[in-house]
């Protein structure tokens, strides 16, 4: 349980179209840095392609 490095970077999925917010990548267009934790994206950003906000958003695990 030692391995906090980019492992410890969690994924958000919309559950209205399923786009995935990877937090080790960010969101560059959208002018959210490589490496933004959730927390920090700001409550104003919508969901790139359904436009929907952060609470509609799940916390997943990916392979």
């Amino acid at each position: 349980m030692s391995d906090a490095t980019a492992s410890t970077f969690r994924n958000w999925m919309c559950v209205v179209c399923g786009f995935i917010y990877r937090e080790a990548d960010g969101l560059p267009e959208e002018g959210i840095a490589p490496g933004t934790r959730w927390e920090e994206v700001p409550d104003t950003w919508t969901c790139p392609d359904c436009g929907v906000t952060k609470d509609d958003f799940e916390m997943i695990e990916l392979e």
